[in-house]
């Protein structure tokens, strides 16, 4: 009836008004998250310059910059009853004091602390005149501190103190966040600035942008989930616990009110690839096409049969670049798996289509090594090399050539994302150890393939190849936006390789060993590396080895390379240590990546405990590639670390790059491993991708939830979790 459209449309129109309110609303609180830290009290524009640093610019970045750790300082330990690695807040009167002086000038000041229960020793390292006056006989102290072994008692070395006069100084009434921080930004500003931000969020000015019905749509019913406070609560519990929380499981990140915070980070993180991979999957590529007899004639110019691996990973790029959308593939092998031939295999494709194709290798080493494989299965006249030492009119005449789009199969360093370098069509862009390159020289390079082609943007399929295995974990967050190939299988014939740990007083056992294997007709390598991050040192330090080796060893051939060195020099020792023309190889970390030698069948790493297990590992690949048994000993100055040994043990027992890698992941974190540090992507606010694995089948199942059903809801997420962090999220 009349009446009834005339209801309708009233309703309609109160929908559309209540809507409209509502929308006013959410700009107002977004323009309340987004204020500037200079509304704050306290934060001027020297201080905000200051938090930049800690990418804090706004009210929201205050909010989301979340406690690393947390410390009891509600109630005072009574001396007597602290014990060994306890966090503890103490009370005492100093007994006696002194300056304790020890090898090389170094001194010490010791405060002797008691109450009426026991004692404690109070140890500063660095202090001045007025410090040591003010801990005197007699001062009374409130510390904060972890208790440590000491000659003959417990002592706390460099604890926070105040000095406790006639009136008490006030306790802590909560437990005390300790923020993660950066030079000239101390906890107490970190503490201020987020009390007065939390006091507005009680307010409902900020927005919980995880949609509702999200929980009910991926958890099972009854899952605890279910219970997770909402976002106010959450952030208010996780910035300020009550007094009575248990401080263990704030630092295991177990708490409801974390749990559900860092499960929003991992979904952002997920929300942040996959919108990249959508925005890019919107463009074109060429659709590159091989026929059974093309890769039939390419396969019988190899001098060995691919493995099944590899025929799988091929065939999974084919039917990538088959399509006018982009491939975005990672292919992932150990070392001397075999990733270079399946890069050569679908250039094939790129041929065909009179298109050209990229290959990106961190070292000019690999780069020489991949060109000349690359004339090998090719013709010669198609391939160009472009390194950083062609110069002149030679370069000219290289960036001319490809410009003209006479070279199909273009290798290079870094030189190949130069201003003055410009393809004809590049269809194809394969980046070698893509962790080894900046954000922004990847992006570069990709961006010189960006062409306008029938009012489309075309851009070239991606290959991404490491010999870094990258642990599940990792390559579920890390690279969320690409397809996943891991090359599982080594070629036949080759064995393992036999790691033995020895300390360098055992290094006259090391130098027989390799002058047996030298006598056998084999070759051997002698890493140097030092603790200094110096390459001259390292190169001096390597200098002196080769000297001392060739006076040690009389019959046996020593070859010197290290980074100093000319790129010319470089090669032309390699060159001969494959002829073997050199015994014995010696050189800096220069040669973690791209030699590769069959016949070297020892491996020496001086001072191993100084690198790290994914580096030791790559060094290791550099022998095992032929059929003969290969050895890697791994030298040590003792003592060693407690992580030095786990290094040592896991390298020990197993060959398998993957277990190498989880347990690189485990000690150094995921920015470490994979040099995302640049990026931002892995520095988490709240989340460990290591211990909180469990939750990504479900942080998936949420981000593809929310992309479907709440697109409005991404940009948001990722903006508040992110940051500045995912603009380099596209490489």
């Amino acid at each position: 009836t009349t009446a009834d459209i005339s209801m309708k449309q009233a309703q309609v129109a109160g929908d559309a008004a209540k809507s409209a309110s509502q929308e006013a609303a959410q700009i107002a609180n977004e323009a309340f998250e987004y204020q500037s830290v200079q509304v704050l009290k306290g934060v001027g524009p020297a201080v905000a310059e200051k938090l930049k640093r800690l990418e804090i610019y706004n009210i929201q970045d205050v909010l989301f910059h979340l406690p690393m750790r947390y410390e009891d300082r509600t109630r005072v330990t009574p001396l007597g009853s602290l014990q060994l690695g306890q966090q503890a807040l103490i009370e005492g009167t100093i007994d006696h004091s002194e300056i304790k002086f020890a090898g090389r000038g170094r001194r010490s000041l010791l405060c002797y602390l008691s109450d009426n229960t026991g004692a404690v020793v109070l140890r500063f390292f660095h202090f001045n005149k007025a410090q040591q006056n003010n801990l005197s006989v007699g001062t009374r102290l409130r510390c904060f501190g972890e208790a440590r072994r000491g000659a003959t008692r417990l002592e706390i070395v460099h604890p926070e103190y105040q000095v406790l006069h006639a009136v008490d100084g006030v306790i802590e009434q909560s437990l005390t966040p300790i923020y993660p921080r950066t030079e000239g930004v101390h906890q107490t500003l970190l503490k201020k600035i987020s009390e007065q931000v939390l006091s507005t969020i009680n307010q409902g000015r900020l927005i919980d942008w995880l949609p509702r019905g999200l929980l009910e749509a991926i958890f099972d019913a009854g899952s605890k989930q279910r219970r997770w406070p909402d976002l106010v609560t959450a952030i208010s519990q996780v910035h300020r616990p009550d007094s009575d929380a248990d401080v263990d499981r704030l630092n295991e990140c177990s708490t409801l009110a974390q749990q559900r915070l860092l499960f929003e980070e991992l979904v952002a993180h997920q929300l942040s690839l996959l919108k990249v991979r959508m925005d890019i999957r919107k463009n074109r590529a060429l659709s590159l096409k091989v026929t059974a007899d093309e890769y039939a004639a390419f396969t019988s110019k190899l001098p060995f049969e691919l493995t099944h691996a590899q025929q799988r990973v091929i065939a999974e790029i084919y039917a990538d670049i088959s399509s006018p959308q982009p491939m975005l593939r990672l292919v992932q092998g150990d070392v001397g798996s075999g990733k270079t031939v399946v890069a050569a295999a679908a250039a094939i494709a790129v041929i065909n289509a009179g298109g050209q194709i990229a290959i990106m290798a961190p070292t000019e080493i690999l780069a020489e090594q991949h060109y000349v494989n690359f004339r090998q299965w090719f013709d010669e006249d198609a391939c160009a090399l472009l390194t950083g030492k062609d110069k002149g009119r030679k370069r000219e005449h290289k960036l001319a050539s490809i410009l003209a789009g006479e070279v199909h199969i273009i290798i290079g360093t870094h030189a190949l994302f130069q201003q003055d370098v410009h393809f004809e069509n590049l269809v194809l862009l394969v980046v070698d150890e893509q962790h080894r390159f900046g954000v922004h020289q990847r992006l570069a390079l990709r961006e010189k393939g960006q062409v306008s082609a029938g009012g489309e943007n075309r851009v070239p399929h991606q290959l991404i190849m490491t010999a870094t295995p990258i642990p599940r974990s990792l390559a579920m967050t890390a690279y969320a936006d690409l397809d996943y190939s891991v090359i599982d299988e080594l070629p036949a014939g080759r064995k393992p390789v036999t790691t033995v740990v020895v300390s360098t007083a055992r290094r006259d056992e090391v130098i027989q060993r390799i002058e047996s294997a030298c006598e056998k007709g084999e070759q051997a390598y002698w890493v140097c590396t030092l603790v200094e991050e110096s390459e001259v040192l390292q190169c001096q330090a390597a200098e002196v080895a080769a000297q001392q080796l060739g006076n040690e060893l009389e019959n046996v051939r020593v070859g010197l390379v290290h980074g100093r060195m000319k790129q010319q020099q470089k090669q032309q020792i390699v060159s001969r240590f494959k002829s073997r023309e050199i015994d014995l190889l010696v050189a800096t970390t220069v040669i973690e990546v791209g030699v590769d030698v069959p016949n070297a069948s020892l491996m020496v790493i001086e001072n191993a405990e100084r690198l790290g297990l994914a580096q030791l590992h790559q060094l290791r690949g550099r022998v095992g590639r032929g059929s003969k048994q290969s050895a890697c000993v791994l030298m040590y100055q003792a003592p060693l670390s407690e992580n030095g040994k786990q290094r040592m043990s896991i390298l020990r027992e197993t060959n398998d790059g993957f277990k190498v890698a989880e347990k690189d992941l485990e000690l150094r974190g995921p920015g470490e491993v994979l040099g995302t540090r640049q990026t931002g992507l892995m520095q988490m606010r709240i989340a460990d991708i290591v211990r909180d694995e469990c939750w990504f089948p479900d942080v998936k199942k949420a981000a593809r939830y929310i992309i479907r059903h709440h697109p409005q809801s991404v940009k948001p997420l990722v903006r508040r979790w992110l940051g500045k962090a995912d603009r380099f999220v596209n490489v």
